[in-house]
């Protein structure tokens, strides 16, 4: 009898640990959910960047000028999946009526994802799959370019401390577009990035690394502080960029789900976007939104991937 009520106790204190650490894994994630979806609405951006340290050898290297821009961003929630959300961004360059709209970059962050894709030089992402003790817990932030061609990604645990709440990663990244042009003596940019939930809005903190890749290795040319504050605003001042997104969402989503396929079921993806004259962004915002389908979404990327 003595040995039936000790297992019996053992069994009730198995499942009371069970149940409460499901519950608490549940809560955690509803409270990570809640924090991502504070970055959604109407915002005044700030962009700053400036290079900090210099290691290349290169006796008349310049560094890149100081970077301080600011614009109106719309944050869209433009899917959610449960344990999966889309962030689209439309940047509006002012709050005015004559001001210029176009899609920006995209975050979709997933809860416990297994499927993630590293940048490694040249325009190639290699497919990362990681196991699920590796994922237990944490979010992970995919971010891509304005034609929804993938940038980088990066896993991490929603942080709460000290009356802190924050999200980091570390991972490399094709060149910043607004370097592409002007610097061609690194080709990867080792992104260090912390996502923080402010009171004004919320805070994208980078400490990058500007790295040259070749066969031989890595070589670091120099490091650069990014400080990018999102400022909530009232939605109205975004109301172009609104207007701009409900009309052209359904087109992108066919973009959307070809890339992401494509990373799904592609050890490694490459793309040319040299022997292309004509942008991706540019041909597929040229479509009409009547005409568009599955097919033609299919047959314009399939120019720009490398067999």
């Amino acid at each position: 009898m003595k040995k039936i009520l000790e297992s019996t106790i053992i069994l009730a204190l198995f499942f009371s640990l069970f149940y409460f650490s499901n519950n608490n894994k549940s809560i955690s994630f509803e409270k990570a959910k809640a924090t991502i979806l504070q970055m959604c609405g109407c915002h005044k951006v700030t962009f700053n960047y400036t290079e900090t340290f210099v290691f290349s050898d290169d006796s008349i290297y310049i560094p890149s000028p100081n970077m301080k821009e600011s614009i109106y961003e719309w944050i869209d929630l433009t899917e959610d999946l449960g344990n999966k959300l889309v962030l689209q961004h439309i940047l509006q360059t002012s709050p005015d009526s004559n001001a210029f709209v176009i899609k920006h970059w995209r975050q979709d962050w997933e809860y416990e994802d297994i499927n993630l894709f590293n940048y490694d030089v040249d325009n190639r992402w290699l497919k990362l799959n990681l196991k699920k003790h590796e994922v237990n817990g944490k979010w992970s932030q995919k971010v891509f370019q304005i034609d929804d061609m993938p940038r980088y990604s990066g896993i991490g645990n929603w942080v709460y401390t000290d009356d802190l709440t924050y999200w980091q990663n570390i991972t490399d990244a094709p060149l910043a577009r607004r370097e592409t042009k002007v610097r061609s003596d690194y080709n990867v940019l080792n992104r260090g990035n912390k996502v923080a939930i402010t009171d004004y809005g919320w805070l994208h903190e980078q400490d990058n690394k500007k790295i040259k890749r070749t066969k031989l290795g890595d070589e670091i040319i120099a490091m650069e502080k990014g400080y990018n504050t999102y400022q909530k605003v009232e939605d109205v001042n975004c109301q172009m960029a609104i207007n701009w997104w409900e009309k052209n969402t359904e087109k992108w989503k066919y973009v959307r789900d070809n890339w992401n396929t494509r990373l799904l079921n592609s050890e490694a993806l490459s793309v040319d976007l040299e022997n292309n004259s004509i942008s991706l962004y540019k041909r597929i915002s040229d479509l009409n939104v009547d005409s568009i389908n599955t097919n033609v979404i299919d047959g314009i990327i399939n120019s720009y991937v490398i067999k």
